[in-house]
Protein backbone atom coordinates (compact mmCIF):
# COMPACT_ATOMS: atom_id res chain seq x y z
CA UNK A 1 0.00 0.00 0.00
CA UNK A 2 1.08 3.15 -0.88
CA UNK A 3 0.77 6.45 1.62
CA UNK A 4 3.25 8.82 -0.26
CA UNK A 5 6.16 7.95 1.24
CA UNK A 6 8.79 5.12 2.22
CA UNK A 7 7.68 4.32 5.82
CA UNK A 8 10.32 1.56 7.04
CA UNK A 9 13.04 3.91 5.16
CA UNK A 10 11.64 7.06 7.25
CA UNK A 11 11.52 4.84 10.61
CA UNK A 12 15.46 3.74 9.93
CA UNK A 13 16.78 6.88 8.43
CA UNK A 14 15.02 9.43 10.71
CA UNK A 15 16.47 8.59 14.23
CA UNK A 16 19.42 9.07 12.67
CA UNK A 17 18.31 12.44 11.60
CA UNK A 18 17.66 13.73 15.07
CA UNK A 19 20.63 12.23 16.70
CA UNK A 20 22.50 14.45 14.48
CA UNK A 21 20.56 17.64 15.52
CA UNK A 22 21.45 16.78 19.03
CA UNK A 23 24.70 18.30 18.58
CA UNK A 24 23.37 21.95 17.85
CA UNK A 25 21.69 21.86 21.12
CA UNK A 26 23.58 23.01 24.44
CA UNK A 27 21.11 22.36 27.77
CA UNK A 28 20.67 18.61 28.44
CA UNK A 29 16.99 19.81 29.19
CA UNK A 30 16.08 20.81 26.07
CA UNK A 31 17.96 17.53 24.88
CA UNK A 32 16.05 15.58 26.45
CA UNK A 33 12.62 17.20 25.21
CA UNK A 34 14.11 17.28 22.04
CA UNK A 35 14.71 13.57 21.99
CA UNK A 36 11.20 12.59 23.98
CA UNK A 37 9.70 15.11 20.58
CA UNK A 38 11.90 12.74 18.05
CA UNK A 39 10.48 9.77 19.81
CA UNK A 40 6.79 10.59 19.16
CA UNK A 41 7.75 11.49 15.77
CA UNK A 42 8.61 8.29 14.96
CA UNK A 43 5.97 6.53 16.53
CA UNK A 44 3.47 8.60 14.61
CA UNK A 45 5.94 8.04 11.17
CA UNK A 46 5.05 4.13 11.80
CA UNK A 47 1.30 4.47 12.58
CA UNK A 48 0.88 3.61 8.83
CA UNK A 49 1.57 0.21 10.23
CA UNK A 50 -1.28 -0.03 11.81
CA UNK A 51 -3.73 0.67 9.55
CA UNK A 52 -2.72 -2.47 7.50
CA UNK A 53 -4.01 -5.90 7.47
CA UNK A 54 -1.48 -7.91 7.28
CA UNK A 55 -0.82 -11.04 4.73
CA UNK A 56 1.52 -14.05 4.46
CA UNK A 57 4.29 -12.15 2.43
CA UNK A 58 6.25 -9.12 3.12
CA UNK A 59 4.63 -5.91 3.18
CA UNK A 60 5.91 -2.27 2.45
CA UNK A 61 8.92 -3.46 0.89
CA UNK A 62 11.22 -1.31 -0.79
CA UNK A 63 14.17 -2.39 -2.97
CA UNK A 64 17.05 -0.02 -4.45
CA UNK A 65 20.19 -1.02 -5.84
CA UNK A 66 22.99 -0.68 -3.56
CA UNK A 67 26.49 -2.70 -4.79
CA UNK A 68 25.38 -3.91 -8.17
CA UNK A 69 28.45 -5.39 -8.98
CA UNK A 70 28.33 -7.49 -5.74
CA UNK A 71 24.27 -8.59 -5.77
CA UNK A 72 23.84 -5.96 -2.46
CA UNK A 73 20.56 -4.66 -2.69
CA UNK A 74 18.52 -1.90 0.16
CA UNK A 75 15.72 -4.12 0.66
CA UNK A 76 13.33 -3.63 3.41
CA UNK A 77 9.97 -5.26 4.08
CA UNK A 78 8.08 -6.22 7.44
CA UNK A 79 5.30 -9.27 7.86
CA UNK A 80 3.52 -10.47 10.94
CA UNK A 81 6.62 -12.18 12.45
CA UNK A 82 8.73 -8.72 12.28
CA UNK A 83 5.94 -6.40 12.56
CA UNK A 84 5.47 -6.78 16.41
CA UNK A 85 9.06 -6.39 17.05
CA UNK A 86 9.11 -3.06 14.83
CA UNK A 87 6.31 -1.71 16.67
CA UNK A 88 8.00 -2.92 19.96
CA UNK A 89 11.01 -1.09 19.59
CA UNK A 90 9.26 2.27 18.50
CA UNK A 91 6.92 2.20 21.33
CA UNK A 92 9.98 1.74 23.80
CA UNK A 93 11.99 4.66 22.79
CA UNK A 94 9.80 7.21 24.58
CA UNK A 95 9.79 5.30 27.72
CA UNK A 96 13.17 5.30 27.90
CA UNK A 97 13.89 8.83 27.40
CA UNK A 98 11.35 9.31 29.94
CA UNK A 99 12.83 6.78 32.59
CA UNK A 100 16.08 8.18 32.57
CA UNK A 101 15.08 12.09 32.87
CA UNK A 102 16.35 12.21 36.00
CA UNK A 103 18.81 9.23 36.43
CA UNK A 104 21.07 10.67 33.64
CA UNK A 105 22.94 13.46 34.40
CA UNK A 106 26.42 13.61 32.30
CA UNK A 107 26.98 13.28 29.16
CA UNK A 108 22.77 14.01 28.55
CA UNK A 109 23.20 14.84 25.03
CA UNK A 110 25.70 11.96 24.08
CA UNK A 111 23.02 9.13 25.85
CA UNK A 112 20.42 10.02 23.72
CA UNK A 113 22.37 10.17 20.69
CA UNK A 114 22.79 6.55 21.42
CA UNK A 115 19.04 6.22 21.77
CA UNK A 116 18.67 7.06 18.95
CA UNK A 117 21.04 5.51 16.89
CA UNK A 118 20.08 2.19 18.92
CA UNK A 119 16.37 2.53 17.43
CA UNK A 120 17.32 3.23 14.04
CA UNK A 121 19.73 -0.09 14.21
CA UNK A 122 16.89 -2.36 15.61
CA UNK A 123 14.26 -1.19 13.31
CA UNK A 124 16.71 -2.08 10.30
CA UNK A 125 17.74 -5.26 12.01
CA UNK A 126 13.91 -6.01 11.60
CA UNK A 127 12.91 -4.95 8.33
CA UNK A 128 15.99 -6.04 6.11
CA UNK A 129 15.67 -8.24 2.91
CA UNK A 130 18.74 -8.61 2.30
CA UNK A 131 21.39 -10.35 4.30
CA UNK A 132 24.39 -8.10 4.12
CA UNK A 133 21.80 -5.07 5.01
CA UNK A 134 21.14 -7.33 8.00
CA UNK A 135 24.34 -7.67 8.76
CA UNK A 136 24.84 -4.21 8.65
CA UNK A 137 22.11 -3.22 11.11
CA UNK A 138 23.35 -6.30 13.42
CA UNK A 139 26.87 -4.87 14.26
CA UNK A 140 25.73 -1.09 14.20
CA UNK A 141 23.77 -1.66 17.08
CA UNK A 142 26.48 -3.07 19.35
CA UNK A 143 28.03 0.54 19.32
CA UNK A 144 25.67 2.78 20.99
CA UNK A 145 24.76 -0.76 23.56
CA UNK A 146 28.35 -0.36 24.54
CA UNK A 147 28.53 2.75 24.84
CA UNK A 148 25.74 2.90 26.96
CA UNK A 149 27.05 0.36 29.42
CA UNK A 150 30.66 1.13 29.23
CA UNK A 151 29.79 4.60 29.93
CA UNK A 152 26.69 5.31 32.08
CA UNK A 153 26.72 2.07 33.63
CA UNK A 154 27.48 0.77 37.62
CA UNK A 155 31.05 0.73 38.73
CA UNK A 156 31.60 -2.22 36.73
CA UNK A 157 30.99 -0.89 33.83
CA UNK A 158 34.18 -1.74 31.72
CA UNK A 159 34.23 -5.33 32.41
CA UNK A 160 30.05 -5.57 31.78
CA UNK A 161 30.33 -3.73 28.07
CA UNK A 162 33.65 -5.66 27.25
CA UNK A 163 32.40 -8.74 27.86
CA UNK A 164 29.07 -7.88 26.18
CA UNK A 165 30.58 -6.48 23.19
CA UNK A 166 33.30 -10.12 22.75
CA UNK A 167 30.51 -12.12 23.10
CA UNK A 168 28.36 -10.44 20.67
CA UNK A 169 30.75 -10.12 17.69
CA UNK A 170 32.06 -13.71 18.73
CA UNK A 171 28.66 -14.71 17.25
CA UNK A 172 28.40 -12.23 14.78
CA UNK A 173 31.37 -13.76 13.33
CA UNK A 174 30.24 -17.06 12.72
CA UNK A 175 26.95 -15.40 11.29
CA UNK A 176 29.04 -13.42 8.70
CA UNK A 177 30.61 -16.66 7.76
CA UNK A 178 26.82 -18.31 7.37
CA UNK A 179 26.29 -15.13 5.18
CA UNK A 180 29.32 -15.26 2.35
CA UNK A 181 28.36 -19.24 2.39
CA UNK A 182 24.92 -18.79 1.45
CA UNK A 183 25.82 -15.92 -1.31
CA UNK A 184 28.89 -18.39 -2.72
CA UNK A 185 26.04 -21.65 -2.61
CA UNK A 186 22.56 -19.72 -3.16
CA UNK A 187 23.75 -17.09 -5.63
CA UNK A 188 22.36 -14.19 -3.91
CA UNK A 189 22.10 -12.38 -0.47
CA UNK A 190 17.80 -11.69 -1.37
CA UNK A 191 15.98 -13.11 2.18
CA UNK A 192 13.30 -14.36 0.22
CA UNK A 193 14.85 -15.62 -2.80
CA UNK A 194 17.32 -17.98 -0.04
CA UNK A 195 14.02 -18.83 1.27
CA UNK A 196 12.60 -20.55 -1.73
CA UNK A 197 16.00 -22.04 -2.32
CA UNK A 198 16.74 -26.01 -1.65
CA UNK A 199 20.05 -26.51 0.16
CA UNK A 200 21.96 -30.05 0.62
CA UNK A 201 21.89 -31.59 3.79
CA UNK A 202 25.45 -30.79 4.28
CA UNK A 203 25.52 -27.23 3.66
CA UNK A 204 22.47 -26.45 6.07
CA UNK A 205 24.51 -28.60 8.63
CA UNK A 206 27.00 -25.96 9.03
CA UNK A 207 25.29 -22.88 7.91
CA UNK A 208 22.50 -23.80 10.87
CA UNK A 209 25.72 -24.70 13.53
CA UNK A 210 27.28 -21.02 12.82
CA UNK A 211 23.77 -19.49 12.57
CA UNK A 212 22.24 -20.84 15.70
CA UNK A 213 25.63 -20.29 17.72
CA UNK A 214 25.32 -16.37 16.56
CA UNK A 215 21.95 -16.31 17.78
CA UNK A 216 21.83 -18.22 21.23
CA UNK A 217 24.36 -16.00 22.18
CA UNK A 218 22.47 -13.15 21.43
CA UNK A 219 19.08 -14.38 23.22
CA UNK A 220 20.88 -15.76 25.30
CA UNK A 221 20.20 -19.28 25.68
CA UNK A 222 22.27 -21.49 28.44
CA UNK A 223 25.60 -22.18 28.69
CA UNK A 224 26.15 -18.92 26.36
CA UNK A 225 24.47 -16.60 28.92
CA UNK A 226 26.92 -15.35 30.75
CA UNK A 227 27.23 -11.61 29.85
CA UNK A 228 23.88 -10.77 30.37
CA UNK A 229 23.45 -10.19 34.41
CA UNK A 230 26.26 -8.65 34.73
CA UNK A 231 25.05 -6.09 31.55
CA UNK A 232 21.76 -5.78 33.17
CA UNK A 233 23.10 -4.93 36.91
CA UNK A 234 25.91 -2.50 35.14
CA UNK A 235 23.81 -0.97 32.44
CA UNK A 236 21.69 2.09 33.10
CA UNK A 237 17.80 1.96 33.57
CA UNK A 238 17.02 2.71 29.42
CA UNK A 239 20.10 0.87 28.73
CA UNK A 240 18.31 -2.44 30.52
CA UNK A 241 15.06 -2.45 29.07
CA UNK A 242 16.55 -1.81 25.30
CA UNK A 243 18.57 -4.73 25.63
CA UNK A 244 15.71 -6.94 27.42
CA UNK A 245 12.68 -5.43 25.61
CA UNK A 246 14.50 -5.50 21.72
CA UNK A 247 18.27 -6.84 21.27
CA UNK A 248 17.57 -9.83 22.99
CA UNK A 249 14.87 -10.47 20.29
CA UNK A 250 17.18 -10.50 17.58
CA UNK A 251 18.17 -13.72 18.74
CA UNK A 252 14.88 -15.47 18.43
CA UNK A 253 13.88 -13.77 15.16
CA UNK A 254 16.96 -14.98 13.67
CA UNK A 255 15.98 -18.27 14.13
CA UNK A 256 12.51 -17.36 12.77
CA UNK A 257 13.79 -15.55 9.61
CA UNK A 258 16.41 -17.83 8.93
CA UNK A 259 17.35 -21.12 10.76
CA UNK A 260 13.75 -22.68 9.83
CA UNK A 261 13.15 -21.03 6.40
CA UNK A 262 16.78 -21.34 5.33
CA UNK A 263 17.66 -24.52 6.84
CA UNK A 264 14.74 -26.30 7.36
CA UNK A 265 16.25 -30.04 7.51
CA UNK A 266 19.42 -29.08 10.08
CA UNK A 267 16.83 -27.04 12.07
CA UNK A 268 14.71 -30.67 12.39
CA UNK A 269 18.05 -32.09 12.95
CA UNK A 270 19.24 -29.98 15.60
CA UNK A 271 15.62 -29.62 17.03
CA UNK A 272 16.15 -32.45 20.17
CA UNK A 273 19.11 -30.75 21.00
CA UNK A 274 17.81 -26.60 20.89
CA UNK A 275 14.91 -28.32 22.63
CA UNK A 276 17.02 -29.48 25.60
CA UNK A 277 18.66 -26.05 25.66
CA UNK A 278 15.87 -24.59 25.65
CA UNK A 279 14.42 -26.60 28.73
CA UNK A 280 17.61 -26.43 29.92
CA UNK A 281 17.33 -22.03 30.23
CA UNK A 282 13.88 -22.30 31.60
CA UNK A 283 14.96 -23.98 34.81
CA UNK A 284 18.81 -22.66 35.05
CA UNK A 285 17.49 -19.34 34.93
CA UNK A 286 14.57 -19.95 37.24
CA UNK A 287 16.56 -21.65 39.54
CA UNK A 288 19.51 -18.95 39.65
CA UNK A 289 17.06 -16.26 40.04
CA UNK A 290 15.73 -17.62 42.82
CA UNK A 291 18.80 -17.22 44.92
CA UNK A 292 19.32 -13.29 44.05
CA UNK A 293 19.40 -10.77 46.67
CA UNK A 294 20.18 -8.35 43.84
CA UNK A 295 16.81 -6.95 42.32
CA UNK A 296 17.92 -6.72 38.93
CA UNK A 297 20.12 -9.32 38.84
CA UNK A 298 17.03 -11.53 39.65
CA UNK A 299 15.25 -10.01 36.87
CA UNK A 300 17.64 -10.06 34.46
CA UNK A 301 17.92 -14.27 35.19
CA UNK A 302 14.30 -13.81 34.72
CA UNK A 303 14.94 -12.85 30.74
CA UNK A 304 17.09 -16.09 30.64
CA UNK A 305 14.37 -18.18 31.53
CA UNK A 306 12.03 -16.14 29.59
CA UNK A 307 13.36 -16.53 26.36
CA UNK A 308 13.96 -20.19 26.98
CA UNK A 309 10.44 -20.56 26.34
CA UNK A 310 10.43 -18.51 23.30
CA UNK A 311 13.21 -20.54 22.11
CA UNK A 312 11.52 -24.16 22.92
CA UNK A 313 8.45 -23.14 20.88
CA UNK A 314 10.19 -21.96 17.79
CA UNK A 315 11.63 -25.43 17.78
CA UNK A 316 8.17 -27.32 18.55
CA UNK A 317 7.71 -26.76 15.16
CA UNK A 318 3.75 -26.29 15.43
CA UNK A 319 1.70 -23.21 14.88
CA UNK A 320 0.55 -23.09 18.60
CA UNK A 321 4.63 -23.14 19.28
CA UNK A 322 5.77 -20.39 17.15
CA UNK A 323 2.52 -18.43 17.77
CA UNK A 324 3.31 -18.68 21.62
CA UNK A 325 7.31 -17.93 21.11
CA UNK A 326 6.21 -14.21 19.47
CA UNK A 327 3.80 -13.40 21.75
CA UNK A 328 6.38 -14.19 24.52
CA UNK A 329 8.63 -12.09 22.50
CA UNK A 330 6.40 -8.95 22.87
CA UNK A 331 5.30 -9.66 26.05
CA UNK A 332 8.71 -10.27 27.72
CA UNK A 333 9.64 -6.89 25.70
CA UNK A 334 6.46 -5.17 27.97
CA UNK A 335 6.94 -7.12 31.05
CA UNK A 336 10.67 -6.95 31.50
CA UNK A 337 11.12 -3.60 30.19
CA UNK A 338 8.82 -2.20 32.97
CA UNK A 339 9.99 -4.04 35.69
CA UNK A 340 13.61 -2.20 34.85
CA UNK A 341 12.27 0.66 34.59
CA UNK A 342 10.69 0.08 38.05
CA UNK A 343 14.12 -0.42 39.21
CA UNK A 344 15.66 2.14 38.40
CA UNK A 345 12.93 4.16 39.77
CA UNK A 346 13.51 2.39 43.51
CA UNK A 347 17.51 3.09 42.37
CA UNK A 348 16.87 6.59 42.62
CA UNK A 349 15.06 6.83 46.09
CA UNK A 350 17.26 4.09 47.78
CA UNK A 351 20.61 4.01 45.81
CA UNK A 352 20.50 0.49 46.17
CA UNK A 353 19.04 -2.38 44.20
CA UNK A 354 19.36 -4.93 47.08
CA UNK A 355 16.04 -6.65 48.33
CA UNK A 356 17.09 -5.76 52.04
CA UNK A 357 17.37 -1.96 51.44
CA UNK A 358 14.07 -2.17 49.83
CA UNK A 359 11.96 -3.75 51.91
CA UNK A 360 8.47 -2.38 53.20
CA UNK A 361 7.30 -0.54 50.01
CA UNK A 362 3.77 -1.52 50.50
CA UNK A 363 3.30 1.24 53.13
CA UNK A 364 5.35 3.89 51.78
CA UNK A 365 5.19 3.91 48.13
CA UNK A 366 1.55 2.55 47.11
CA UNK A 367 1.03 3.17 43.75
CA UNK A 368 4.51 1.66 43.04
CA UNK A 369 4.01 -1.60 44.77
CA UNK A 370 0.82 -1.53 42.54
CA UNK A 371 2.82 -1.28 39.81
CA UNK A 372 4.80 -3.78 40.48
CA UNK A 373 2.32 -6.48 41.71
CA UNK A 374 0.73 -6.27 37.94
CA UNK A 375 3.94 -7.00 36.25
CA UNK A 376 5.14 -9.39 38.15
CA UNK A 377 1.62 -11.42 37.79
CA UNK A 378 2.34 -10.81 33.93
CA UNK A 379 5.99 -11.96 34.51
CA UNK A 380 4.88 -15.62 36.15
CA UNK A 381 1.59 -15.42 33.23
CA UNK A 382 -1.49 -15.27 35.58
CA UNK A 383 -4.38 -15.08 33.62
CA UNK A 384 -5.88 -11.89 32.55
CA UNK A 385 -2.23 -11.11 31.77
CA UNK A 386 -0.29 -10.56 28.73
CA UNK A 387 1.83 -13.22 30.04
CA UNK A 388 -0.69 -15.74 29.99
CA UNK A 389 -1.27 -15.88 26.51
CA UNK A 390 2.30 -16.51 25.54
CA UNK A 391 3.03 -19.15 28.26
CA UNK A 392 -0.04 -21.17 27.54
CA UNK A 393 0.16 -21.84 23.84
CA UNK A 394 3.97 -22.75 24.39
CA UNK A 395 1.97 -25.30 26.64
CA UNK A 396 -0.16 -26.39 24.17
CA UNK A 397 2.73 -26.62 21.46
CA UNK A 398 5.03 -28.44 23.54
CA UNK A 399 2.29 -31.21 24.57
CA UNK A 400 0.93 -31.33 20.66
CA UNK A 401 5.16 -32.12 20.31
CA UNK A 402 5.79 -34.32 23.10
CA UNK A 403 4.12 -34.90 26.37
CA UNK A 404 7.46 -35.33 28.30
CA UNK A 405 8.56 -31.47 27.01
CA UNK A 406 5.27 -30.41 28.61
CA UNK A 407 5.94 -32.01 31.51
CA UNK A 408 9.37 -31.21 31.70
CA UNK A 409 8.96 -27.17 31.54
CA UNK A 410 6.54 -26.75 33.84
CA UNK A 411 8.86 -26.73 37.34
CA UNK A 412 10.16 -23.29 35.35
CA UNK A 413 6.64 -22.02 35.68
CA UNK A 414 6.62 -23.01 39.44
CA UNK A 415 9.98 -21.39 39.91
CA UNK A 416 9.20 -18.01 37.94
CA UNK A 417 6.38 -17.92 40.84
CA UNK A 418 8.58 -18.86 43.46
CA UNK A 419 11.22 -15.91 42.55
CA UNK A 420 8.77 -13.18 41.60
CA UNK A 421 6.21 -13.74 44.60
CA UNK A 422 9.55 -14.21 46.92
CA UNK A 423 10.88 -10.35 45.72
CA UNK A 424 7.30 -9.25 46.06
CA UNK A 425 6.69 -9.83 49.04
CA UNK A 426 9.59 -8.66 50.83
CA UNK A 427 9.31 -5.23 49.23
CA UNK A 428 5.88 -5.08 49.87
CA UNK A 429 5.68 -5.93 53.26
CA UNK A 430 9.46 -6.55 54.67
CA UNK A 431 10.22 -4.64 57.85
CA UNK A 432 12.34 -1.72 56.59
CA UNK A 433 16.03 -1.20 57.25
CA UNK A 434 15.42 2.30 57.89
CA UNK A 435 12.48 4.91 58.04
CA UNK A 436 11.03 5.43 54.61
CA UNK A 437 11.01 9.32 53.43
CA UNK A 438 10.67 8.61 49.93
CA UNK A 439 7.78 9.72 47.87
CA UNK A 440 5.64 7.72 45.56
CA UNK A 441 5.54 7.58 41.83
CA UNK A 442 5.29 11.67 40.07
CA UNK A 443 3.48 12.33 36.78
CA UNK A 444 6.36 11.32 34.58
CA UNK A 445 6.96 7.73 36.20
CA UNK A 446 2.87 7.40 35.76
CA UNK A 447 3.45 7.82 32.75
CA UNK A 448 5.72 5.67 31.70
CA UNK A 449 4.40 2.86 33.53
CA UNK A 450 0.88 3.31 32.44
CA UNK A 451 1.29 2.54 28.90
CA UNK A 452 3.04 -0.98 29.24
CA UNK A 453 -0.37 -1.45 32.11
CA UNK A 454 -2.35 -1.18 29.08
CA UNK A 455 -0.75 -3.56 26.93
CA UNK A 456 -0.65 -5.98 29.69
CA UNK A 457 -4.27 -6.09 30.41
CA UNK A 458 -4.85 -5.49 26.31
CA UNK A 459 -2.60 -8.48 25.17
CA UNK A 460 -4.18 -10.64 27.99
CA UNK A 461 -8.21 -9.97 27.23
CA UNK A 462 -7.76 -9.20 23.78
CA UNK A 463 -5.01 -11.16 21.76
CA UNK A 464 -7.35 -11.69 19.20
CA UNK A 465 -5.99 -8.01 17.45
CA UNK A 466 -2.76 -9.50 17.52
CA UNK A 467 -3.58 -13.05 16.69
CA UNK A 468 -5.00 -11.05 13.09
CA UNK A 469 -1.25 -9.82 12.66
CA UNK A 470 0.87 -12.71 13.15
CA UNK A 471 -1.19 -15.97 12.18
CA UNK A 472 -1.22 -15.43 8.31
CA UNK A 473 2.90 -15.17 8.48
CA UNK A 474 2.78 -18.29 11.36
CA UNK A 475 1.21 -20.32 9.14
CA UNK A 476 3.15 -19.41 6.17
CA UNK A 477 6.07 -19.99 7.65
CA UNK A 478 5.36 -23.73 9.49
CA UNK A 479 3.56 -24.89 6.37
CA UNK A 480 6.35 -24.15 3.98
CA UNK A 481 8.63 -25.85 6.77
CA UNK A 482 6.42 -28.72 6.92
CA UNK A 483 6.54 -29.45 3.19
CA UNK A 484 9.97 -29.10 3.18
CA UNK A 485 10.79 -31.59 5.60
CA UNK A 486 7.88 -33.62 4.53
CA UNK A 487 10.32 -37.18 3.80
CA UNK A 488 13.07 -36.10 6.70
CA UNK A 489 15.43 -38.70 6.29
CA UNK A 490 16.50 -40.18 9.71
CA UNK A 491 19.99 -38.62 11.56
CA UNK A 492 21.55 -42.06 11.34
CA UNK A 493 21.13 -41.91 7.60
CA UNK A 494 22.25 -38.50 6.65
CA UNK A 495 26.06 -38.23 6.29
CA UNK A 496 27.21 -36.07 9.09
CA UNK A 497 30.45 -34.74 8.95
CA UNK A 498 32.50 -36.94 10.97
CA UNK A 499 33.77 -34.09 13.59
CA UNK A 500 29.34 -33.75 15.21
CA UNK A 501 29.32 -37.39 14.65
CA UNK A 502 28.47 -37.66 18.32
CA UNK A 503 26.00 -35.03 18.10
CA UNK A 504 24.47 -36.97 15.27
CA UNK A 505 24.50 -40.06 17.65
CA UNK A 506 23.45 -38.19 20.47
CA UNK A 507 19.98 -36.73 18.43
CA UNK A 508 19.67 -39.50 15.75
CA UNK A 509 16.49 -41.13 18.09
CA UNK A 510 14.48 -38.45 18.45
CA UNK A 511 14.71 -36.96 15.01
CA UNK A 512 13.43 -39.64 13.25
CA UNK A 513 10.05 -38.26 14.46
CA UNK A 514 8.29 -36.42 11.05
CA UNK A 515 7.42 -32.76 11.28
CA UNK A 516 3.65 -32.45 11.36
CA UNK A 517 1.73 -28.66 11.29
CA UNK A 518 -0.26 -28.90 14.27
CA UNK A 519 -2.77 -26.22 14.43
Amino acid sequence: MDFGYPVLTSLIVFPLVAAAGLFLIKSPQVARTYTFGASILELIFGLPLLRYRFIADFQFTEKAAWVPQWGLNYALGVDGISYLMVMLTLAILPLCVLCSWTYISKRVKEFHFCLLFMTSACVGVFTSLDLVLFYVFWEAMLIPMYLLIAVWGGDQRRYASLKFFLYTLAGSMFLLVAIVAFRVTGGTFSIPELMRTHFSFDFQFWAFLAMALAFAIKVPMFPFHTWLPAAHVQAPSAGSVILAAVLLKMGTYGFLRFCLPLTPDASVYFAPLMIAVSIASILYGGAIALGQTDIKKLVAYSSVEHMGFVTLGIFLFNVRGVEGALFQMLNHGVVTGALFMMIGAVYERSHSREISANMGMGKYLPAFMGFWGLYALASIGFPGTNGFVGEMLVFVGAFQKNPYIGALIVPGVLLSAAYMFRVTIKMAWGTPSTARLWRDLNTRELVYLVVPAVFVFYIGLAPKVFFNVIDPSVEKLVGDFASRTAVVQTASAQPAPPALSGVATAVAATAQTPVAVNN
